[in-house]
């Protein structure tokens, strides 16, 4: 439902004000949400008062039940929506003073829906984008693991994908998800992790490139993997769009009667696996 309302609004980015003028060539990462409230309704807040820092290059895991407000912040972080009350800055400018375009270039989205369309792989992971070579996608793909499977299929990165990638198996279309935010290469890093699940040889290189495509980026991750979440550098817990708790994954579990306590020893502890928290 989060991926369809994103794809949605891409359609209509019009609606969202386009005053600002300020583009950079790069962003340092640096993100702080002041004091924001946002409602889609224009009625009832799905986020309130919420405040936090992410300093570049670091990693902020996400969790919270369904409805917690995760997807809204990623579609806040990139202006699909613009927020009611507070600040969004990057780089200590309101994100509002950014030319919409120009901003988002440095934003990339790992999705769990991963957007495929009919064309081959390297269309698929440039965007048709004629300013990246094959050598730079090929590069990208040994980076991300994907390099072996890519050469497997008939074609290679000529092979014809079909709509919505349904020739591709749910990992492989993660990979290649993974190699074009990779080859993109940007300043902000999001990521929905996918549920789904996979085998395990898929899996561990899945692992792999998520590592590989948070290294040295600021990266904001939807997080269902215990291992990303124990990574992170700070995990923001979410409740009815409210800030429950915020800091590394030790701090939090030490908190007595926590929510982050509770949902980890409910999600890992009794089930031993990875599903979704």
């Amino acid at each position: 439902v989060a991926a369809d309302r994103i794809f949605g609004i891409l359609d209509t980015t019009e609606m969202i004000p386009n005053k600002g003028t300020l583009k950079k060539d790069t962003f340092e990462g640096a993100i702080e949400f002041k004091n924001v409230f946002f409602s889609y309704d224009g009625e009832h807040d799905v986020i309130k008062g919420l405040s936090l820092k992410v300093n570049p290059g670091e990693t902020m895991a996400i969790v919270g039940s369904t409805g917690s407000g995760k997807s809204t912040i990623i579609n806040i972080l990139n202006r699909f929506y613009d927020i009611r009350e507070g600040h969004v800055c990057i780089d200590g400018v309101d994100i509002n003073k950014y030319e919409l375009y120009a901003f988002r270039e440095h934003i990339a989205m790992v999705l769990q829906d991963v957007f495929l369309f009919s064309g081959t792989v390297i269309e698929n992971i440039t965007l048709r984008n004629t300013g990246i070579s094959r050598e730079q996608v090929i590069e990208a793909s040994k980076t991300i693991g994907a390099h072996p499977f890519i050469e497997s299929l008939p074609g290679a990165y000529d092979f014809k994908v079909a709509e919505r990638g349904a020739n591709l198996s749910m990992g492989q279309r993660q990979l290649i998800s993974f190699v074009r935010a990779l080859v993109f290469d940007p300043d902000i890093l999001i990521l929905d992790e996918a549920t789904s699940s996979i085998d395990s040889e898929t899996e561990a290189i899945i692992q792999s490139a998520i590592e590989t495509l948070i290294k040295k980026r600021t990266s904001i991750i939807i997080a269902h993997r215990l291992s990303t979440i124990r990574n992170a550098d700070n995990i923001l817990v979410l409740d009815h769009g409210e800030r429950m708790e915020f800091g590394p994954h030790d701090e939090l579990l030490k908190t007595e009667n926590g929510l982050y306590q509770k949902l980890y020893q409910i999600q890992f502890e009794h089930s031993g696996a990875g599903v979704q928290i």
